[in-house]
């Protein structure tokens, strides 16, 4: 079910490449005779990027007088790599990726900005969000004037791929994913997801910031497979990185390239690299961090079931719990007035009466528990 924008668009940019008819699926896929150049807004493709007389140079050098940095050494004096590539190199040993394949953001909420910014055009185009989900897709969409298209998941939380292709037309740019999907904390079904990859000649984001918790679903082995898929992942979660603000999108390196293009210069500081090259080589803190937070989020739910109140708590592939029940705004405002922050969801489609639950240590799930045990 689709609930578009019916607001009037001029049409002006130019189609999206021809070999599919809205709606089906029994279409040529990207890969053949694709290019992500047909896709650029015509500024972005003309752009001529700023470019820092590092740019063009390579090798080493012990004296540094282009850029009007300060020469007295603190640590910090100099500008960060604009390419991050130790970062990348590091990452793409643990991804099983190639370096080129990877662009870093300030968080993943800057590649989302900039795939709006590079491939559709405002007041013309238009993006296709599955509702409810992450709710900074339909931010940025409002940010570059882009008409939003959104449709509904089904009663099990998941997509179906035939009613969003059926939601776009010739001015269709970007579909968003998002698996495990924030808020409903379910992974959307891999086969639906495929589909719309291969039924679709724009851009397919999948948004992966949960993934570590789901493990065995992520899309990145196929992403040479896809040439119009764009996989987000993050620092922010499994990482406990949230504070450095590091995003990651693995996309080709044709994707990749612009994304680089457009970015601003340096928008990864040194701290923010240098803090992310330490956990880089600590893969088993992550690992075990997973861990616990898989075992408290079992836990947590079998406490949850106990309560009267508590009508349903949906199965989550996440960090976290979507939990249905009886007057979720007042426990909600109760939980906050004892200290104790959640998410209310009541008023997000298809969560009405849900509170979102973070599963955090041990000590937070038992004062959760606790607070919750003063109302049954």
């Amino acid at each position: 079910m689709s609930n578009n924008n019916n607001n009037e668009r001029p049409k002006k940019s130019p189609s999206l490449p021809t070999g599919r008819q809205v709606g089906d699926l029994g279409v040529t896929p990207p890969s053949v005779g694709w290019e992500v150049s047909n896709l650029l807004r015509p500024n972005i493709a003309n752009l001529k990027p700023y470019s820092s007389a590092r740019d063009e140079f390579s090798g080493s050098a012990s004296v540094f007088l282009d850029a009007n940095e300060n020469p007295y050494d603190t640590g910090y004096n100099r500008y960060p790599d604009p390419y991050q590539q130790e970062v990348k190199k590091r990452i793409a040993e643990i991804k099983g990726v190639q370096p080129n394949q990877i662009f870093l953001g300030n968080g993943s909420d800057e590649p989302i900005d900039l795939v709006y910014r590079a491939f559709a055009v405002p007041t013309v185009d238009n993006v296709v969000i599955m509702e409810p989900s992450y709710g900074m897709y339909t931010v940025a969409a409002d940010i570059n004037d882009i008409e939003i298209r959104k449709v509904l998941l089904n009663d099990e939380y998941q997509i179906e791929a035939s009613k969003l292709l059926e939601a776009t037309d010739e001015h269709t740019k970007l579909i968003f994913l998002c698996s495990p999907n924030n808020p409903t904390s379910n992974s959307l079904d891999r086969d639906e997801m495929v589909k719309v990859i291969t039924g679709f000649n724009g851009i397919v984001i999948v948004d992966e910031a949960y993934i570590d918790f789901a493990p065995g679903t992520t899309l990145l082995p196929d992403l040479d497979k896809y040439p119009n898929l764009i996989v987000l992942q993050t620092f922010s979660k499994a990482w406990g990185l949230a504070g450095i603000r590091l995003g990651m999108a693995f996309a080709s390196p044709e994707i990749v390239a612009v994304l680089s293009r457009i970015k601003y210069p340096y928008n990864i500081n040194a701290l923010t690299q240098q803090r992310a090259m330490q956990s880089l080589e600590n893969v088993e803190q992550k690992d075990t961090w997973v861990k616990t937070i898989i075992t408290e989020r079992a836990k947590l739910t079998e406490e949850l079931k106990q309560f009267p109140f508590v009508q349903k708590i949906y199965p989550s592939n996440a960090n976290f719990l979507l939990v249905k029940m009886d007057g979720a705004r007042e426990k909600f405002e109760y939980l906050m007035d004892s200290g104790v922050i959640v998410r209310d969801r009541s008023k997000v489609a298809l969560c009405e009466g849900s509170l979102r639950i973070t599963v955090g240590s041990p000590e937070e799930n038992t004062s959760l528990i606790e607070i919750l045990s003063e109302l049954s």
